[in-house]
């Protein structure tokens, strides 16, 4: 397989599963844009990290996906960096856990805005220039929760769902324009996202982090073992091929059976 002369922009993308999409699709040949938050020195060095062992080019964007205008600037900026934003991955992702009752409003609007109103904006500004060039390519990280619920988690449930919505709804509109939309649904993968989560849940549920791994977020997947982000970024970089030109609009549960049951 090879993306060369494609430009990914990822966002989500400094560490965890965004990143290892990113790297998926450097492998691949496809220059990249990265986004996110962290350390600018760790930034800096995933980033150089691409461009060595790929030999594509690699460009961070700092934007905050909460802000509307700096998502569309970051899109822009891709496409006067690179000359085009051939495949788009939305996988900016945040978590908070709590009881409805107590779920601070700020935090419901947060995530709301980065897990599902950040892909609406990228894709509304990366769109018109996939269509103009007759290919394209948009993969939405959504979650096993975008189609089965748990407690605590009702903003990033929610969020989710949403995703599943946007993804097909848009799959539609882009059908005879040669651009694929589809999201691809994990189950618990070890991540800072996940492992950050464990105190909430310890203290949400009264549980060591021993029985919060075991009876909490492996409990709910047959296979008993967490999905790797290598496995995601794999089916990610396999969406952006020929092969996969008709495949639109799906939901693709990597999950270890979670949402067989």
């Amino acid at each position: 397989m090879s993306l060369q002369s494609k430009t990914a922009l990822v966002t989500g993308s400094t560490s965890g599963i965004g990143l290892g999409i990113a790297r998926a699709l450097a492998q691949a040949g496809a220059n990249v844009v990265i986004n996110g938050f962290g350390k600018t020195d760790a930034i800096e060095t995933e980033r150089a990290a691409i461009e060595s062992e790929f030999g594509v080019k690699a460009h961070y964007s700092a934007a905050d996906m909460t802000k509307p205008a700096e998502i569309a600037a970051m899109v822009a900026e891709a496409e006067q960096t690179f000359g085009a934003v051939d495949i788009l991955v939305n996988n900016a992702g945040i978590q908070y856990v709590s009881a409805i009752e107590e779920f601070p409003v700020e935090k419901w609007d947060q995530i709301i805005a980065i897990n599902l109103s950040s892909a609406f904006h990228t894709m509304r500004a990366a769109i018109p220039g996939m269509k103009s060039r007759g290919w394209g390519r948009i993969i939405n990280t959504a979650s096993a929760h975008s189609l089965v619920a748990s407690p605590f988690k009702s903003a990033y449930v929610a969020a989710k769902h949403g995703i599943a919505g946007l993804t097909k709804t848009a799959a539609l509109e882009l059908a005879t324009h040669k651009i694929t939309v589809n999201c691809i649904s994990p189950g618990y993968v070890w991540t800072p996202l996940v492992e950050a989560q464990i105190p909430d849940t310890m203290k949400a549920r009264g549980m060591t982090k021993d029985q919060v791994i075991d009876e909490v977020l492996l409990k709910a997947q047959p296979t008993k073992e967490f999905v790797t982000v290598e496995q995601v970024a794999a089916i990610a970089a396999f969406l952006c091929t020929e092969a996969a030109s008709q495949i639109t609009g799906t939901n693709l549960s990597v999950d270890g059976g979670w949402t067989a049951q």
